[in-house]
């Protein structure tokens, strides 16, 4: 890799005689951004946040949008506004937008918003930088964990101001003017909180307020006169006495504990520190998370690619802890409304990451996977139950309990810092003990340890579900062997094999089974719905990661399933819209690729094309592979074939670019795939280095001649993840053609 215009910087993580590059420089957080219901090329938001950080910022462009609140196209910001939304499908809560203004005031949306050119906007993983055309006004911003440091420049000294506008709910504001302060808090949510749930906030300012010039307004953006209140969406408009130079600061801190948490939280992070230094520590953190990875190619844009993939997965799950007087981790608990000790983690959805994230968090992050798996841990104490989807407590989103993958797999790799026993008590509940609430743990558990299956006509995605449910009873059975519960271990593998109550001889696929064992009628593989999760037979058969020797058996032998994925690949990509009743935008993504049946756009395809390399056949993986990124990824603001979705489709580039994938989560092996780069280079916590070579390497020579491990020749399908962790070489000899002979 090149050095950026050849200089080098010294980070402030990073030991004296380091050096760091210009990671930030690859990083395009516009990737996927050109979204909306219909049709996804991301679903991402452009975020200005430190690594996991729990204050996000991104620019307001529309907030009659709803949840899709930012488009790249628009050009008329409304604000810039903390949001904590994981995900347009998911909603957002604790938010509120800020906004400069000159002349009359104008307090909604429509008629306070401002044009700005959007090539001119900079956006940056550590810094945001806007100009406002209407009001020739500079806004910046730089975050720390839970804060942000914002400049304002005012062109015109006369009737500045800050408007603060929360989004959602109930809203308290307090001018504090002898402190130059404005305090308060918004109870704005979607869903998932408890009743006595509020973020709270602080806006520090450097310079005097014009009292008479500042006031509230209330939800109907009237000015109401006072400078305290309480009520539906209160906000405030702040008139500054700005100095000659036009520069004022504020200083912003966050808290979902209390306003004297948030104005801890505030002094902690920022103090008396200037704008730039902030700014240097936040862009300081970035490029020691992103320099994790190096990556070597002569192509420029594949490594955009790549780096603004690695800032996606450096997002999520947010940080929801913060620390007291003491210094002590304190979190508000989203599921019970109490302070409570120690880490907690959220905005995440265990369906999404648990196939490629938490994966990838293992190898490059395994002391923060530690700490989240204690937050979910934490969970399970404040709850009762082991979470599936949180924003910020538990939403109950999609099929299955997958914290049993993700468990299973930091604890079979090693990871340590969480208590594996009460980790283990939340899996057996969830596995083994109905729920009242449908919310939580596994739904129809009592018919589904009674069949072995979720009955088709008595319950919605029933496949879907009980192939989770199997799949998560493999991955309890590998955590109970792994803590010596053998009783445990043989009890849940026979689980496991409860797939193939479902796989149907005489189609072909999985099929939706009824309580009296017969098969759902009108079969049709390319009907979406009923049975399975934003998929159909296509795309939901395969979901049998701790297994397929045993799935290619009831499909005729390994020979035959390769057959059937070949045939999937090949098919057009056709759908019916089934129980969905209408196009849903997977559907259409997928019909908009060139990859037959193999719907990229959503996870349940992920593994999809490494299910040859397990089946001895590694040729048509990185065939498949290296086809996929090259046509459907790039670092654009359509680069993203589907919902990104916290990190996991990010992660999934990442794992095919540097060569392997983890297909089976809770079984500690890579399978080997086609490497983009020339040479990556990955700095392991415990002071290894891994690295993947790939010789001659080009967008045409994507098969590989050979493959070393520590330089003897490899001969496996996978690699395993304590031989990785140790340290090592992996030279791939690439050449453009499926014969090696």
């Amino acid at each position: 890799m090149s050095i950026k215009n050849g200089e080098y910087r010294a980070g402030e993580n990073w030991p004296k005689e380091c050096i760091y590059l210009g990671w930030l420089d690859y990083v395009n957080p516009l990737q996927g951004t050109e979204s909306d219901f219909r049709f996804s090329h991301g679903n991402t938001l452009p975020l200005t946040a430190m690594p996991f950080g729990m204050a996000a910022w991104c620019p307001q462009t529309y907030e009659a949008g709803g949840t899709w609140f930012f488009h790249p196209r628009h050009r008329h910001l409304e604000g810039i506004r903390l949001t904590h939304q994981p995900s347009p499908w998911i909603g957002d809560y604790g938010h509120l937008t800020l906004l400069p203004q000159t002349g009359p005031l104008l307090l909604s949306p429509g008629s306070r918003s401002s044009s700005f050119k959007t090539e001119e906007m900079q956006v940056s993983p550590h810094y945001f930088d806007v100009f406002l055309q209407r009001y020739r006004t500079r806004l910046e911003l730089t975050p720390t964990e839970r804060c942000a440091a914002i400049r304002i420049t005012f062109a015109e000294r006369q009737q500045n101001r800050l408007i603060i506008a929360p989004l959602k709910g109930e809203s308290h504001i307090t001018f504090q003017p002898d402190k130059r302060r404005i305090t308060g808090y918004t109870r704005g949510h979607t869903a998932g909180v408890p009743d006595n749930f509020a973020m709270y906030f602080v806006f520090q300012f450097d310079r005097d307020f014009h009292m008479e010039e500042s006031g509230i307004f209330n939800g109907d953006y009237q000015p109401l006169g006072i400078h305290e209140g309480t009520g539906e969406r209160l906000g405030a408009y702040v008139g500054i006495a700005a100095p000659e130079s036009g520069i004022v600061g504020v200083k912003c801190g966050t808290s979902f504990i209390s306003g004297e948490q948030a104005l801890l939280n505030l002094n902690r992070e920022i103090g008396e520190d200037s704008f730039g230094e902030i700014l240097n520590r936040a862009e300081a953190s970035w490029e020691e998370r992103l320099g994790r990875i190096v990556a070597e190619s002569a192509d420029e844009e594949n490594l955009r690619t790549f780096y603004s993939c690695m800032y996606r997965i450096c997002l999520f799950p947010r940080t929801w802890h913060e620390y007291n007087q003491q210094n002590e981790q304190i979190h508000y608990s989203p599921f019970n409304g109490s302070i409570c000790q120690g880490p907690m983690y959220s905005d995440i959805g265990l369906w999404d990451i648990y196939r490629t994230s938490l994966p990838l968090y293992s190898i490059l992050f395994p002391s923060l996977l530690g700490e989240i798996m204690q937050a979910w841990t934490l969970a399970y104490k404040e709850s009762g139950w082991l979470p599936k989807w949180l924003s910020p407590g538990e939403r109950s989103a999609m099929p299955g309990t997958l914290i049993d993958a993700a468990a299973a797999d930091a604890v079979v790799k090693g990871i340590g810092g969480f208590d594996t026993e009460v980790l283990y008590e939340g899996l057996l509940k969830h596995a083994d003990r109905p729920s009242v609430d449908e919310k939580l743990g596994r739904r129809g558990l009592e018919l589904y340890l009674q069949h072995g299956y979720l009955p088709h006509d008595r319950f919605h995605e029933s496949v879907s579900n009980t192939l989770d449910y199997v799949y998560g009873d493999f991955c309890i059975a590998q955590m109970a062997k792994t803590l010596g519960k053998m009783d445990d271990y043989e009890r849940f593998m026979t689980r496991a094999q409860n797939y193939k109550l479902l796989f149907d001889p005489t189609v072909g696929f999985m099929r939706g089974r009824n309580e009296d064992g017969t098969w759902q009628e009108a079969f049709d593989p390319l009907e979406w719905g009923n049975p399975f999760c934003e998929g159909g037979a296509w795309q939901g058969s395969w979901a049998v990661p701790h297994d397929f020797p045993g799935l290619a058996g009831l499909m005729g032998g390994e020979e035959a399933f390769v057959q059937r994925l070949d045939q999937l690949m090949a098919e057009e990509p056709v759908f019916k819209v089934g129980s969905y009743g209408l196009e849903i935008h997977e559907m259409s993504e997928m019909a908009s690729a060139d990859l037959g049946q193999f719907a990229i756009s959503n996870q349940p395809s992920f593994h999809i094309p490494y299910i040859f390399a397990r089946l001895g056949v590694l040729s048509k993986t990185q065939y498949w592979v290296r086809k996929t990124m090259a046509e459907l990824f790039s670092s654009q603001m359509d680069g993203l074939p589907g919902d990104e979705d916290n990190g996991s489709m990010g992660a999934w580039f990442i794992w095919s670019a540097i060569g392997l994938y983890p297909l089976s989560p809770g079984i500690p092996e890579y399978v080997l795939g086609s490497p983009l780069f020339d040479k990556v280079t990955i700095q392991l916590e415990n002071g290894q280095q891994w690295i993947i070579d790939a010789e001659n390497n080009s967008p045409a020579n994507v098969y590989s001649k050979s493959v070393q491990w520590k330089g003897s020749l490899w001969e496996h399908h996978s690699l395993s993840h304590d031989e990785i962790v140790k340290g090592g070489v992996l030279n791939f000899c690439m050449f453009s053609g499926t014969d090696p002979s």
